[in-house]
């Protein structure tokens, strides 16, 4: 009997262990080769595990829910439809899954069936894409999107997937629902919106939503997002920082800004873009430690921080920002933040910055300091550009608008003389050629 294992893949180099979301196969069903199987849940991301070969599912070894090591067995494939009785005749009994969200359907006795645990070096009976593919006239769907479709009565089998293959997305059902919709939420200014002359002000923007979804009294387990974060902070905790303001009048940026605006370029874009042209003269700001010392990037790759609505955060990745047209890198944004939202993000599309943007300013913060992301040198922290008064070098007053910036960097691979030419130079920039970025 030709039995294969399927193996919890590594679906990022940080990624130690998977939850299972979902089981899109069911033991028995007959599986092609390049065929989704399962969706996993790693520490940033949903990404469907499809088969290395045809065959047929014979066991589910870890139902959905359940969460396990890289390289833990997790289901079985057999070559023949007459190979599954036997295969899960020797299979023991599977754990109960731990940690699932809701019960899920009772599987047979044949499919909580494992065999004897062995170590597995590494997965080769799946590969990992974010492609889906209908089985069977099943509607295929994102866990988000089932939950929203619960909470606001959609279903399902009515709504359009915009998703790989036709997945069903969360803003597809949003949408389906003529329900506005949501984003993560991300600085798209360095200011809150100002309101029309003679109306009353606007509310500042709600608090990024995932910060609690408990009842008071309760205590609310961490999901995986943001069980990754808090590892990624506590891991940050170790290394020897040093931070660095700086204050940046904004008047000409917020002029080209308007300028640019009606053409799709968002203020992310420009901060970016400015950074990145910025670092390309200072590639010690865009250097990190490793075991063997120093690093230096051949690439500018500016990861923007983006709160999930589900917790967490991600930081979806401008990859060589100095070198891509504005134009481009807005678009790009645009795509990045809408598959973030979904959970549709490759690894290396958040996994690859040398240096980290964070901007609160759209939440009126007129300062903040950022915990450094480990792997990376310095992340900087903008903050609300505000009307100030302040003295001109001839000594007159005037009214300008400035924002504060503030860059956490490590201090065995960064100076504080570096960071403060660093900041200099952005300064330079923004307050006295921002159009420059467009070129």
């Amino acid at each position: 009997m030709a039995t294969t294992d399927i193996f919890m893949p590594a679906l990022s180099s940080t990624m130690t262990e998977g939850k299972i979301v979902e089981w899109l196969k069911q033991p028995g069903d007959k599986v092609a080769r390049g065929e989704s199987v399962l969706v996993v849940e790693s520490d940033k991301a949903d990404m469907d595990v499809e088969s290395f070969q045809d065959g047929y599912l014979a066991a589910v070894l870890m139902p959905a829910g359940s969460t396990a090591p890289v390289g833990e067995t997790i289901g079985l494939i057999v070559e023949t439809e007459a190979e599954i009785a036997d295969a899960q005749a020797k299979a023991p009994s599977a754990p109960a899954a731990a940690s699932a969200p809701a019960p899920a359907p009772a599987p047979t006795p044949a499919a909580v069936q494992a065999p004897a645990p062995t170590p597995a070096p590494a997965p080769v009976a799946v590969l990992a894409t974010s492609a889906a593919v209908v089985n069977n006239g099943r509607i295929v769907a994102s866990p988000r999107a089932k939950k929203l479709a619960s909470q606001m009565g959609v279903d399902l089998a009515t709504v359009r997937g915009s998703g790989p293959h036709g997945r069903i997305q969360a803003e597809d059902v949003e949408q389906a629902s003529g329900q506005p919709i949501s984003v993560p939420r991300v600085a798209e200014g360095t200011a809150p919106a100002a309101s029309a002359a003679g109306a009353p002000a606007t509310a500042a923007p709600a608090a990024p939503a995932g910060n609690s979804f408990g009842r008071p009294g309760e205590t609310v387990a961490f999901n995986t997002l943001q069980g990754a974060v808090n590892k990624n902070m506590e891991a940050s905790m170790a290394v020897p920082c040093f931070r660095v303001g700086y204050t940046i009048t904004t008047d000409k940026l917020d002029a080209f800004y308007k300028q640019v605006k009606p053409k799709g370029v968002t203020m992310t874009a420009l901060l970016a873009k400015a950074v990145a042209v910025t670092l390309a003269r200072h590639p010690q700001v865009n250097a990190a430690t490793t075991p063997a010392g120093m690093a230096y990037p051949a690439d500018v790759n500016v990861a923007v921080a983006v709160a999930m609505e589900d917790g967490g955060l991600i930081t979806p990745v401008l990859r060589n920002a100095d070198r891509t047209d504005l134009y481009e890198m807005s678009r790009q944004w645009g795509d990045l933040v809408k598959r973030s939202r979904s959970k549709q993000l490759q690894p290396e599309e958040y996994s690859t910055g040398t240096f980290t943007l964070s901007n609160l300013g759209m939440f009126g913060v007129d300062r903040f300091d950022a915990i450094l992301p480990p792997g990376t040198g310095a992340i900087l922290a903008v903050a609300a550009s505000r009307p100030t008064v302040v003295a001109n070098k001839d000594g007159s007053i005037a009214v300008k608008r400035q924002m504060q910036v503030n860059l956490t960097a490590d201090h065995r691979v960064i100076y504080g003389a570096d960071g403060a030419a660093f900041l200099k130079d952005l300064a330079a920039l923004i307050e006295s050629r921002p159009e420059s970025l467009a070129l």
